[in-house]
């Protein structure tokens, strides 16, 4: 039998940068980034900074931001560093001052005081923006070690997932679109003993 059936860890067939996903593997035992896809906003010889898209917390952002009028917006947990520190992913970035492509029409940040203005003349654009409390970060050449060790796989991003509404299986029907050795780790068990 070949040792490649044998290895439940495929190795990445795309490079990390920015605008792809990284993809916990199913083994991987950190109870923060178990199970999570994060979205690469920036990714260069420096380091990564990236948001967890699948980790939605119930929190109303008023209480966030006093005297902002965002009620109803939908907060995950971008991450361990700078947990008092709130970001956003939008597909408004051409209607928003100071926002920062990622890819296609996913941009990061901008004028709060106009996406406020904006949300206030059209409370319908809500449902295009994402907000996060802290972030992701890995310094100059951690991911890279990562990678290497097998704890992440890297994805093509799109727009329907990063703003996916639902974010409970992200994980799984990201590595199911991933096909290939990848789709069967969808399968498998969070805990391999309850099998």
């Amino acid at each position: 039998m070949s040792k490649d059936l044998l290895d439940l860890r495929p190795e990445n067939v795309l490079e990390p940068a920015q605008g792809r996903l990284l993809v916990s593997e199913p083994f991987l035992s950190d109870p923060y980034f178990r199970r999570t896809v994060i979205l690469l906003c920036t990714h260069d010889e420096q380091g990564a900074f990236g948001l967890v898209l699948n980790r939605s917390i119930e929190v109303d952002l008023d209480d966030l931001l006093p005297g902002h009028s965002l009620a109803g917006a939908r907060v995950g947990i971008g991450g361990p560093v700078q947990t008092d520190v709130l970001y956003f992913l939008h597909t408004i970035g051409k209607h928003l001052a100071g926002s920062v492509p990622v890819f296609d029409d996913v941009h990061l940040g901008g004028d709060m005081d106009q996406l406020q203005d904006l949300v206030k003349a059209d409370p319908g654009l809500l449902r295009h923006v994402r907000f996060f409390i802290g972030y992701s970060g890995w310094s100059a050449g951690q991911l890279e070690r990562e990678l290497g060790e097998r704890s992440w796989l890297v994805a093509h991003a799109t727009t329907r997932q990063v703003m996916a509404r639902d974010d409970e299986d992200v994980w799984r029907e990201t590595l199911r679109g991933m096909g290939g050795r990848f789709a069967p780790l969808a399968n498998f068990p969070e805990d391999p003993r309850s099998n």
